[in-house]
C-alpha cells in the first residue's frame, strides 16, 4: 500500500471561505475526506499536512522521506517564491505532484513561474478538486510503473 503525504500550503485552510468564485464552496476538510476515500480505493493512504508556515511545509517534506512513496503538494502562493520548497523536495528524492484548485496560467503573470516545478514529476492545474484526484491516480500510476506493477 502506497503511503502518501498530502501537503497543503498557505490559505488553503480558508478552503470554502475565500474566494469561493475562484476556489469553490468545498472546505480543506471536505477535500481531504474525499481524498483519503479515493486514495483507499486505489490502495493508498494519506497523511494530510496543512500550514501557513514554509518552515513547517519543508519539515513535513523532509519527515515524509522516513515512511513516504511521493508527495501531493499544493504549495499555494509559495508555488511562486519558494527554492526552500524546491530545495526540500529535491533533497528528499520522493515523487511530487504539484497540484493547483486554478489554472495558474490564467491568472496574473507572477502566478506563472512555479519554482516547485522543476523538482515535481509534474504539475495538475485549473480542474478544482478534481486535480488532487487526478494527481492521486498519475502518482499511483507513476509507482506502479516504478515498482513494476
Amino acid at each position: 500500500m502506497y503511503q502518501i503525504l498530502l501537503l497543503n500550503g498557505p490559505n488553503l485552510n480558508l478552503l470554502g471561505v475565500r474566494e469561493p468564485h475562484l476556489y469553490g464552496t468545498l472546505t480543506l476538510e471536505a477535500l481531504v475526506e474525499q481524498l483519503t476515500q479515493e486514495a483507499q480505493s486505489l490502495g493508498m493512504t494519506l497523511r494530510h499536512v496543512q500550514s501557513n508556515h514554509e518552515g513547517a511545509l519543508i519539515d513535513a517534506i523532509h519527515e515524509a522521506r522516513a515512511w513516504a512513496h511521493g508527495i501531493i503538494l499544493n504549495a499555494g502562493a509559495y508555488t511562486h517564491t519558494s527554492i526552500a520548497l524546491h530545495d526540500a523536495l529535491r533533497a528528499v528524492g520522493l515523487p511530487a505532484i504539484e497540484v493547483h484548485l486554478t489554472n495558474i496560467y490564467a491568472r496574473e503573470p507572477f502566478r506563472h513561474t512555479s519554482m516547485i516545478a522543476p523538482a515535481c514529476i509534474g504539475v495538475i492545474s485549473g480542474f478544482g478538486a478534481d486535480s488532487y484526484r487526478l494527481a492521486l491516480h498519475a502518482l499511483k500510476a507513476y509507482l506502479d510503473r516504478q515498482s513494476g506493477r
